[in-house]
């Protein structure tokens, strides 16, 4: 019996039937030397029907830990079950990723030029192109991004969580904090989400570095969303529900010099808390740096030379009846030393 015309994805003019898994080449502009550049794109169908989601990464040049996670997803045994669809684009600025680059070759920031036009500018074209191809043959995305140079994230969804379905994926995703955040104009997130696609982030390690725990945290997230999707095999175990964050604010350098960190990445701090200090390299002059609010680090500079008004630490705002433990999250995504079965890294949770 034939295929109902329904069930083909057409992706980049190649058509994908129920059960195939394939390999798409987006062409692109090609570099000044008439080099061919192109999008890959792999595409899993279940034999099954179900949802179709985008798993992204890269939108950001130089943001490669997203990278790792994918093609650790597309190794994993699990997808041979799948319902449904998963298209993963594992690279999508992949001029900023040659060059290892935040931005395209124009300029400008991908994340804040959706949706695009055929008629724009490269940045623009590029956006127009996975609008058309990826958000339009999807029902839900998944985008995923790190901290810039010279600084990192702890792992923290980044969503609009008064919106009932987007707040669902993010607690089954399962990171140990979610930011209501403000979808900003131009960004994957807004665009997305206004063509009826509900988009997370997923925000973890530096640019140009890739993070052993929160790889192991992105792909564990990406399938605990899966199976809340329906798109594979429930588990009985749940996550624990991640610390909800309303507000964040930096830390800024009092003073130029050379910076020292007395907290970790996830540290919960208490005001008036110092939480580095700053010196003249000869070590005549010292400022403390204080935390003016209680809350959790969040993300922090990797640089130790600033100059005052540089951005330090970012700090999310607890509120009075949360609880944190952040060596809970680090114990449970450990490497073990035995090879780990894909039924418990799939379910395993990611603690808060």
């Amino acid at each position: 019996m034939a295929k109902k015309k329904t069930d083909i994805l057409v992706i980049g003019g190649e058509e994908i039937r129920p059960g195939e898994r394939s390999n798409i080449e987006i062409p692109v502009a090609p570099t000044y030397t008439h080099d061919t550049l192109s999008i890959s794109v792999q595409v899993i169908r279940g034999k099954l029907p179900g949802p179709k989601l985008f798993v992204s990464a890269a939108i950001h040049g130089d943001e490669i830990n997203g990278v790792e996670i994918i093609r650790r997803l597309l190794k994993n045994p699990l997808l041979d079950k799948l319902k449904g669809t998963l298209i993963a684009i594992p690279i999508v600025n992949i001029y900023g990723f040659i060059h290892h680059t935040r931005y395209l070759p124009d300029g400008r920031d991908l994340n804040r030029s959706f949706p695009g036009s055929p008629r724009g500018s490269l940045t623009g074209r590029i956006a127009d192109v996975f609008m058309k191809e990826i958000v339009a043959n999807s029902t839900h995305g998944i985008d995923l991004h790190t901290g810039a140079r010279h600084r990192s994230n702890f792992p923290q969804i980044r969503a609009d969580l008064d919106d009932p379905v987007t707040l669902a994926i993010t607690e089954a995703f399962g990171a140990p904090l979610a930011i209501n955040a403000k979808i900003r104009d131009g960004s994957l997130r807004q665009v997305a989400s206004d063509k009826g696609v509900p988009v997370i982030l997923y925000e973890s390690c530096e640019a140009l570095r890739f993070d052993e725990i929160y790889i192991r945290a992105g792909e564990i997230g990406i399938l605990n969303v899966m199976r809340h999707l329906g798109m594979l095999r429930k588990r009985r175990a749940s996550n624990k529900p991640p610390v909800i964050i309303q507000n964040t604010h930096w830390l800024r350098a009092p003073e130029s010099g050379v910076l020292r960190v007395l907290v970790p990445l996830g540290a919960e701090v208490a005001r008036g808390q110092t939480i580095g200090f700053i010196a003249d390299p000869l070590g005549t002059r010292e400022v403390d740096v204080v935390a003016e609010q209680a809350g959790i680090v969040i993300g922090r500079t990797n640089l130790p030379l600033v100059y005052e008004g540089d951005a330090l630490f970012h700090v999310a705002t607890l509120g009075a009846r949360e609880t944190w433990e952040v060596d809970e999250f680090h114990e449970a995504m450990e490497p073990t030393e035995q090879e780990i079965d894909p039924e418990d890294l799939s379910s395993a949770p990611i603690a808060g």
